[in-house]
C-alpha cells in the first residue's frame, strides 16, 4: 500500500470513531503565540511538549532552518497574519542544535537537483534571471547567528508593531532543553 492510501485509510477510521473531538479549539491562540521553527522532524512532537503548548495554543510556522529567507516572503506574511488576524502579540524563533541547514551546501544540492532530471540549463535560466539559486539553497554557519537575523528581519519589518515582542531560542532536539538568545521584554 502507498503512503497516501495508508493516511486515507487510518483518516477514515480517525474521522468514524471521532477521535478528532479531543482537538477541537478555536482558531485563535489561546496563548496569542506564533512561532518560527524549524521543519525538523524530531521537533514535531518534541517542540509543542517542550514548551507545554496544546492544541490551539499557538500558531507554528516551520520552514527549513526556522530561516527567513525574504522580507516579503511566505514565512514573514504568516507571521504578519497571525498578528493582525489572530491577535498573536509575541514572536519565538526557535532554532535548533544540529540543524540540517547548518550542513547545506548550495552547489552540491544543486548537482542533486541534476542528478534527479533537473537540466543544467534550467539552473542556468533561473540564474541568469537574477535568482542566486546556490545562495538561496546554502544553509547557515551558525545557528545563533541565523536566529538573530530573523529576529531582527521581523523587529524592524515596516508592518510589525513596535509592541510586539520577538524572542529568540535554540533547543536541543535530544532532550527539548531550551536557551534563550535574545529576550525582548
Amino acid at each position: 500500500m502507498n503512503k497516501l492510501n495508508e493516511i486515507l485509510e487510518y483518516n477514515k477510521m480517525f474521522v468514524e470513531n471521532k477521535e478528532y473531538e479531543k482537538y477541537k479549539t478555536t482558531k485563535y491562540p489561546g496563548k496569542k503565540l506564533v512561532i518560527l521553527s524549524c521543519m525538523d522532524t524530531r521537533l514535531m512532537e518534541l517542540l509543542p511538549k517542550a514548551l507545554n503548548l496544546k492544541n490551539g495554543d499557538a500558531k507554528i510556522v516551520k520552514n527549513a532552518g526556522a530561516t527567513i529567507m525574504h522580507p516579503f516572503g511566505s514565512i514573514i506574511r504568516s507571521i504578519i497574519v497571525a498578528i493582525y488576524e489572530f491577535n498573536t502579540d509575541e514572536v519565538l524563533v526557535i532554532g535548533h542544535k544540529g540543524c540540517g541547514m547548518s550542513t547545506i551546501d548550495g552547489e552540491t544540492t544543486i548537482n542533486k537537483i541534476v542528478e534527479r532530471g533537473v537540466s543544467r540549463e534550467t539552473i542556468e535560466t533561473l540564474t541568469n534571471s537574477g535568482i542566486d539559486i546556490k545562495k538561496w539553497l546554502h544553509g547557515f554557519d551558525s545557528i545563533e547567528h541565523s536566529v538573530l537575523e530573523s529576529i531582527e528581519l521581523i523587529k524592524k519589518h515596516p508592518l510589525v508593531p513596535k509592541d510586539v515582542k520577538v524572542h529568540g531560542l535554540i533547543m536541543d532536539p535530544e532532550s527539548g532543553k531550551l536557551e534563550v538568545i535574545s529576550e525582548d521584554y
